[in-house]
């Protein structure tokens, strides 16, 4: 285990004093792969209290555990219920005490999320706060939202959820959400969680000294007032102060002194860049410690940024929760815990083995179709091999010239069928950073990589830039299309360039 202390005088506030603890804690994995799968659907009397009318906690994880379902009632009442309840929360919570657990994105990886309460704590008697991005990528999304809302439901003063950029429809309809809620129950189910996305707060306040949120500052957001100005009950626009909030990221050389605040965030392809300056300066302005985001994979679980000024507390720390990230990263998983006697215990914990489904949703018929037409069509042209070399009248010049076409043909579709076979082949390497198997452009690389059979962390956030990125509109208006500005020390405005957004 590894201690590191620091204190410091915060300035124009109070002494604070916090220690950082950083433990990798060691649970045996639970093997899913062979679970006994469970074939009914739990309806809302078997799985709700008559008495509480919640739902049954134990039943639920336990049922969601061997791949179970819900009547699509009893998953739209767990919903409904849920979204009601973060409906009546304020934009910005600004009242949650000491002790707290704080948990970066989850991203569909249901079986880590159980791990995560086993490490953690059990949800009864230990507050969480979770910084959003419940849903894509992995392949239990629909199962961690029901989990999660149904904590919600139980626990609605000491559980609190946070919205992040895949919670709206234009990512999760790219992405894998929305075909895994039409597999699993339908179209119904997907367009409440919708609904209850849009009601997800965009920002918590820990002790009134940590702001906590998914992605990061925005040069439109000065005060917390700001924040709490925001009308979040929409899909999250392409760009402005929500945008903001869900989607900028720390520029790379944070701990440099950049004169300008913003920059424009050409990794993600929309949003922002933002320096130390800024997130000094939005500590300063409105006397806080320290801002706790996630949004961004971390080998290690999580980060910490380069201390405050007359501080010795980072400015900045980064939590990411989903270890092994899309099957592929090879990276920790962390959690942030942080007692009444303000220190903060960061643990660290791996990945669990989870049943398996093929990337994207795909089905064994669609993904085995390009091999065996590319065995059909080699068939094919041995078989016309055969008569073209049996033809040896001289006067049936035209029929050996109608075979050749046929060859030609036929060997054009193998071209095409190979292809394709290599394709869904690196889509099972690539796994959950497979892009859409007609994808195009950097998405098309991608799928003609060769990898080995495990990705180093770094190569895998190479491979994965594509998917980071914001995804190309349906229809771009003039509106979409305003250009960023790089805010400089003075306070000036500039105009940047606009990042084009190629997603493949």
């Amino acid at each position: 285990m590894i201690r590191r202390d620091r204190g410091s005088e915060h300035p124009k506030t109070f002494k604070f004093l916090a220690k950082i603890t950083q433990e990798e804690i060691r649970v045996e994995s639970k093997m899913c792969t062979c679970i006994n799968y469970s074939h009914n659907r739990l309806t809302i009397d078997q799985l709700f209290d008559t008495e509480t009318s919640k739902p049954r906690l134990e039943l639920l994880r336990e049922h969601l555990f061997k791949e179970g379902r819900l009547e699509e009632d009893t998953a739209l009442l767990i919903i409904e219920n849920g979204e009601r309840l973060l409906g009546n929360e304020e934009t910005l919570l600004e009242n949650l005490k000491l002790p707290i657990t704080v948990c970066g994105d989850i991203h569909g990886q249901f079986y880590d999320l159980m791990k995560l309460f086993e490490i953690g704590g059990p949800p009864e008697t230990t507050q969480y706060l979770f910084l959003g991005d419940y849903v894509d990528r992995g392949c239990f999304s629909i199962e961690c939202v029901l989990y999660l809302w149904s904590l919600k439901i139980h626990y609605p003063t000491t559980l609190f959820l946070l919205r992040g950029n895949h919670e709206c429809r234009h990512l999760t309809e790219y992405f894998t959400f929305k075909t895994e809620c039409n597999i699993k129950y339908s179209e119904r189910i997907y367009d409440a969680c919708m609904n209850a996305f849009d009601s997800l707060p965009l920002a918590a306040l820990i002790n009134k000294k940590i702001l906590c949120i998914h992605g990061g500052l925005s040069p439109e957001i000065h005060t917390l007032d700001d924040i709490k100005k925001i009308d979040r009950f929409q899909e999250p626009p392409s760009y402005g102060p929500m945008c903001d909030l869900l989607w900028s990221d720390p520029i790379e050389n944070y701990d440099s002194n950049d004169e300008e605040n913003f920059s424009s965030n050409t990794a993600r392809g929309c949003s922002y860049f933002y320096t130390f300056k800024a997130v000094n300066d939005f500590l300063q302005r409105n006397a806080l410690i320290t801002i706790i985001r996630a949004h961004e994979a971390q080998d290690l679980g999580y980060r910490m940024y380069r201390k405050q000024t007359g501080s010795d507390f980072p400015s900045l720390m980064t939590i990411f929760s989903a270890p092994n990230y899309c099957d592929v990263y090879q990276n920790k998983a962390a959690i942030l815990q942080y007692d009444k006697n303000n220190v903060m215990n960061i643990k660290q914990f791996k990945h669990s083995e989870h049943p398996y489904w093929l990337p994207n949703f795909m089905d064994v018929f669609q993904w085995s179709l390009p091999f065996i037409c590319e065995k059909v069509t080699e068939l094919l042209i041995s078989i016309l091999n055969i008569f073209k070399e049996d033809e040896s009248d001289d006067n049936d010049i035209c029929r050996r010239e109608i075979i050749r076409n046929k060859i030609r043909t036929v060997g054009k579709m193998a071209i095409v069928y190979s292809s394709l076979r290599e394709k869904h082949e690196n889509v099972l390497n690539l796994k959950g950073i497979a892009p859409p198997v007609d994808g195009e452009g950097e998405a098309e690389k991608l799928l003609k990589q060769h990898l080995p059979p495990k990705i180093p962390f770094s190569t895998a956030k190479i491979l994965d830039r594509v998917n980071e990125r914001m995804p190309p509109p349906v229809s771009t208006s003039v509106e979409e299309n305003k250009q960023p500005v790089a805010i400089t020390q003075q306070g000036n405005a500039k105009k940047i360039a606009n990042p084009t957004v190629d997603n493949g």
